[in-house]
């Protein structure tokens, strides 16, 4: 009897199904958690705006707080233990929630601490799931392994906020919330069962005693500022998050004040754009390995900005539709390819023991700009307009391509070797050396 079970690749690895199967449990749980958290303020606790406001600012928090630390110690300890305190430790923090509903002893203070904790455990995670795949499949499977962890994401994002919706109509929202601490159960125990090995990691030296966590985070600093390839793409993605969220910021309020959109049709157009993600999710492999990592990035990076002009440009009424669908499927397949393809390119070159601190540098610069996008947008929206304000951030969006444009990765057509690995030798005060100076770089 034939087989209806994938043979070829990752599918064949049972580790990485292992780890897949972790992080897709792990997607749809917190996309359910995206709305029955904030849910359990409006409807349980009766928060005003500005408290739910408040409560989304806690939950983004420490990742401007821990994200640069977070990296040196993902290099310093073995990953994947990491990676199991970070699910098991999110879900006794939700498990509180509904705990102390039944108890009649839930508060908004109790939401903010579970918020900044999960916020915690989530950054480490991050860094630390970032920097565990180059170590469980081979360099060439890198690709493949992202996209197939974006398949995940997309999907979760395409049906999750449905589900959760469902289940806090079905269980009200605190009980919603404990399937999501189930979900980090869940996760846990797959990524228990992941059976390889992982490589001690290599703790940097300097004059025979053990780096400072300064000295650690320095080479972090220089690995990705001073590589033109890495930095061309942390200001690309940097700034078109920047833009991003200029247009983002206000989108809701333009589609329901101008376009005068009801909020199911909203939902309706944001589920079907959802799929320009998941497509992409299943080609960026092919896409990348046809025209090439340089070639295949300028062309995503591009329509960036067209695709949100497509918003701006929408008419009032359901004659808008077709506009906001459109422009959530370019920028949705665009966004993940994109992101495929350069994630897998900076964990293909980056060093085994500096992972952590580059993902973790990456991180911070490129999520850095997103709350000061937003509060642009926002002042924006309320001096210029709506409309206005979506087409500066159009803009401002496409233009990110031009840091791929003027660097050497524009030409770059298959992933390199990794780069040369050249330990800082001293710890030499507050300054930064190395930073603007190119590690031996890739092939052009």
């Amino acid at each position: 009897m034939r087989s209806f079970w994938p043979r070829g690749g990752l599918w064949r690895h049972p580790d990485f199904l292992k780890l897949w199967s972790a992080e897709t449990i792990s997607q749809f749980g917190s996309t359910i958690d995206d709305i029955a958290f904030a849910l359990v303020a409006i409807l349980v606790l009766d928060a005003s705006a500005f408290e739910v406001a408040a409560l989304g600012t806690v939950l983004f928090l420490p990742f401007i707080l821990f994200t640069l630390p977070a990296g040196v110690w993902v290099d310093r300890l073995p990953r994947r233990p990491i990676l199991i305190v970070g699910d098991f430790g999110r879900a006794a923090l939700y498990a509180t929630v509904p705990i102390a509903y039944v108890a009649d002893v839930l508060t908004l203070w109790q939401l903010y601490a579970v918020g900044f904790l999960v916020g915690v455990f989530q950054v480490f995670f991050d860094v630390a799931y970032m920097s565990y795949l180059p170590s469980l499949v081979e360099r060439d499977q890198i690709v493949e392994g992202n996209s197939k962890l974006e398949i995940s994401r997309s999907a979760a994002q395409i049906s999750g906020p449905g589900i959760g919706g469902i289940l806090v109509e079905i269980l009200t929202a605190p009980y919603a919330v404990l399937v999501d601490a189930l979900s980090f159960v869940a996760s846990g125990a797959f990524l228990l069962g992941i059976k390889k090995p992982e490589p001690r990691p290599e703790r940097a030296m300097v004059a025979g005693r053990k780096a400072s966590m300064r000295h650690e985070l320095k080479e972090g600093l220089r690995l990705v500022l001073g590589n033109p390839n890495l930095r061309a793409q942390a200001g690309c993605t940097a700034t078109s998050n920047l833009f991003s969220s200029v247009g983002f910021s206000i989108l809701l309020v333009f589609a329901v004040r101008e376009l005068e959109l009801s909020p199911g049709v909203i939902g309706f157009v944001f589920s079907v754009g959802a799929a320009g993600s998941l497509v992409a999710a299943l080609t960026a492999t092919r896409i990348s390995r046809r025209f090439g990592i340089g070639p295949t990035t300028i062309a995503v990076a591009a329509l960036f900005g067209p695709a949100m002009l497509l918003v701006a440009f929408a008419p009032p009424g359901n004659a808008a539709i077709p506009f906001f669908v459109a422009a959530q499927l370019v920028f949705g397949f665009t966004v993940v390819v994109y992101n495929i393809v350069q994630v897998s390119y900076r964990q293909a070159i980056c060093p085994p023991r500096l992972q952590g601190r580059m993902n973790s540098v990456m991180r911070f610069v490129v999520w850095g700009t997103i709350p000061i996008g937003t509060l642009l947008g926002g002042a924006l929206g309320s001096t210029i307009g709506l409309r206005e304000t979506i087409v500066v951030g159009a803009v401002g969006g496409g233009l990110s391509v031009l840091w791929i444009v003027f660097s050497p990765q524009r030409h770059l057509r298959e992933m390199p070797e990794p780069l040369v690995d050249e330990p800082l030798q001293a710890d030499l005060g507050p300054e930064v050396p190395g930073v603007g100076d190119p590690l031996p770089s890739e092939s052009r």
